[in-house]
C-alpha cells in the first residue's frame, strides 16, 4: 500500500473527523461478519473497532477467495462460514451492480454484451478492487470471486467470443496489469466449486434473477471450460495461490455436510499459506 494512503488510513482509525472516518464506521450491506457470537468482540463500538484493527496492524491476514461458475453454490458456502465460523465474508456486490445511479450494468450487458460489456467489466474491475483494499478486520477474509476471476473468466470470455472489441480488451488489460503492479490484491487460497454446466444452468433457472433469464446453456459451458483452464489446466492464466477444488454437483444439504467436512482442511491450508 502506497505511504500516503497507509498515513491517511492511520489517521482515519484514530477517529479523527471527515468523510473517511464515516466511511469506515459504514457497514456495507454485502460486509457480512459473524459479530454476533457473544464473547469474540467484533461488533465492538466502530472507535473501539478501530483500535484495535491499529493495536495488530503488523499482523498478517489471510484472504480465501470461493471461485465457481455461475449458480455453482458460492453464496451457499459463503452463508455455512458466516453462520459457523467468526471469519470475515464478503459476497459479490451484485446489488451494485445492478444499481449505478438507476442504471442496471448486469442487466445491460447480458442484454447485448457487444456495447455494454466494457461498461460492466470496468465497474466489476472497480468493486472487487474495493473488496480487496478493504480494512480487514478479522484475520481471515473469504470473498465470492475475486479481481482475478472478473478478468481471467468474465472479461476473457466477452473477448474469445467475439463480444469485446479487441481495444476495449486491451484497456481492461491495462487496468489490470497496473492495479497487480502497484496495489495488494494478494490472495491465500482459492476454493473452487467445481460443478457442471447442466447443473448451474437447473439452478440458474430455479432461482430465477431476473437478468439471468436470458443466460444459455452454452454461456455457461464457455465460463466451466475457462474456469477449468485457469484452475485445473493451469494453462489459461497464472493462477495467484494454491487451489482446493470441492466437487459442487450436489444437492444443498449435501453441500452444507461437505463444508461441514472441510472446514478444518480449509481454515488449516489458510494457516499453513499465511505461515510460509
Amino acid at each position: 500500500m502506497p505511504l500516503s494512503r497507509a498515513l491517511r488510513r492511520c489517521q482515519t482509525l484514530l477517529g479523527l473527523p471527515g468523510r473517511a472516518f464515516r466511511h469506515w464506521t459504514a457497514r456495507p450491506p454485502e460486509l457480512r461478519l459473524r459479530g454476533d457470537q457473544r464473547g469474540h468482540g467484533l461488533r465492538d463500538s466502530s472507535h473501539n473497532a478501530a483500535y484495535k484493527h491499529l493495536a495488530n496492524v503488523g499482523e498478517k491476514k489471510t484472504v480465501i477467495c470461493i471461485e465457481g461458475n455461475i449458480a455453482s453454490g458460492k453464496t451457499t458456502c459463503l452463508d455455512y462460514f458466516a453462520t459457523n465460523t467468526n471469519i470475515e465474508v464478503l459476497t459479490e456486490p451484485v446489488s451494485k451492480w445492478r444499481n449505478v445511479k438507476g442504471h442496471n450494468p448486469l442487466g445491460l450487458m447480458y442484454q447485448d454484451a457487444t456495447r455494454w460489456g466494457i461498461t460492466l467489466q470496468t465497474y466489476v474491475q472497480l468493486t472487487m478492487l474495493d473488496h480487496h483494499t478493504r480494512t480487514q478486520i478479522s484475520p481471515i477474509r473469504m470473498m465470492e470471486r475475486s479481481i482475478y476471476s472478473a478478468k481471467y473468466i468474465f472479461v476473457e470470455n466477452l473477448y474469445q467470443s467475439g463480444k469485446m472489441p479487441e481495444v476495449d480488451y486491451v484497456v481492461l488489460t491495462e487496468w489490470f496489469e497496473w492495479i497487480l503492479k502497484n496495489i495488494n490484491v494478494s490472495v491465500d487460497l482459492i476454493v473452487y466449486l467445481q460443478t457442471s454446466p447442466e447443473t448451474c444452468y437447473k439452478r440458474l433457472k430455479r432461482r430465477c434473477r431476473e437478468e439471468e433469464k436470458v443466460i444459455p446453456l452454452e454461456y455457461l459451458e464457455a465460463i466451466h471450460q475457462l474456469y477449468e483452464d485457469w484452475l485445473i489446466k493451469q494453462t489459461l492464466f497464472k493462477v495467484p495461490s494454491p487451489v482446493l477444488v470441492l466437487p459442487a454437483d450436489h444437492d444443498l444439504e449435501d453441500m452444507m455436510e461437505k463444508y461441514k467436512e472441510n472446514q478444518d482442511q480449509i481454515l488449516s491450508l489458510c494457516n499453513t499459506q499465511r505461515n510460509l
